[in-house]
């Protein structure tokens, strides 16, 4: 099955085919996909995590069906592949997601992170959606990435869905150089 890949010129491979499958997310007993996509990779894998209460910007409160300034969790990670910081992801997380699975807000969510909690509390992810667009670096991605502000970068905005079409998450994730993505799309 399909996997994230460290080329020797060090290019990541973003294969969203299957990392988001418990099988992938908890191999090994990863913490959660870039974990064990990372290992796998041969690479050693390293989060920096921080989390909160806050609100969301307004396009993800909005995706997450929540009033602009509602108070929802924040996850936010800088991820490492070795000593190379290759992304920046935060993830905002509504209240009654946290309510039913309240390790989605602790530092250590446990093997498979924090999409395993939440399919435990009976808030699977039957499907997701990640938009792929490039926008500018702020001033505090710049820095952290190694590029000059305003220089575009990809993101990626991934929204999971459980199967009555509720919202339990909505992560965007701050690509550094280096990056490839692929998809696979069903056609029948």
């Amino acid at each position: 099955m399909a996997s994230n890949t460290v080329s020797s010129d060090g290019t990541i491979l973003r294969d969203a085919r299957s990392r988001y499958r418990a099988a992938k997310r908890e191999e090994s007993g990863a913490h959660g996909a870039f974990e064990a996509e990372t290992k796998r990779s041969g690479e050693a894998p390293r989060s920096e995590v921080e989390v909160s209460s806050g609100s969301a910007p307004a396009d993800i409160a909005s995706a997450l069906g929540v009033d602009a300034g509602a108070e929802v969790v924040v996850r936010a990670r800088r991820m490492f592949a070795g000593d190379r910081l290759v992304q920046l992801a935060t993830s905002y997380i509504p209240s009654f997601v946290a309510q039913a699975a309240p390790a989605v807000a602790e530092l250590d969510t446990g093997v498979g992170g924090i999409i395993s909690r939440m399919s435990e509390a009976g808030l699977a992810q039957s499907s997701v959606v990640e938009d792929v667009e490039q926008r500018p670096a702020t001033e505090e991605q710049a820095a952290a990435l190694g590029v000059q502000a305003g220089e575009h970068l990809l993101t990626i905005t991934h929204t999971g869905y459980t199967e009555d079409g509720r919202v339990v998450e909505v992560t965007r994730h701050t690509l550094g150089s280096g990056w490839r993505l692929r998809y696979e799309v069903p056609l029948g």
